[in-house]
């Protein structure tokens, strides 16, 4: 167990940011899922543009690896290019 204060603040914020990066990266995940049933390419688009944003905003933070990132946006970017 923490021997000082301060470790036992790092522990509950650690915690905190850890719940709040779970949350935020399901929600992505789910939106991803979303997107990629979509059959309506005027409807991906718009989703594209708001998953797009949330992979940004996922790897500026650090919650996922800019390259993970760049990948995804380009494979869901081909698939809504793709659809008809």
């Amino acid at each position: 167990m923490a021997n000082h204060k301060s470790a036992l603040k790092r522990i509950r914020s650690n915690e905190a940011k850890r719940l709040r990066n779970r949350y935020q990266a399901k929600t992505t995940r789910t939106f991803i899922k979303r997107l990629k049933a979509t059959t309506d390419k005027v409807e991906a688009q718009d989703l594209l543009n708001k998953v797009t944003s949330m992979i940004d905003k996922l790897a500026k933070k650090s919650i996922i690896h800019k390259n993970n990132a760049a990948n995804k946006k380009s494979k869901l970017t081909k698939l809504v290019n793709s659809l008809a």
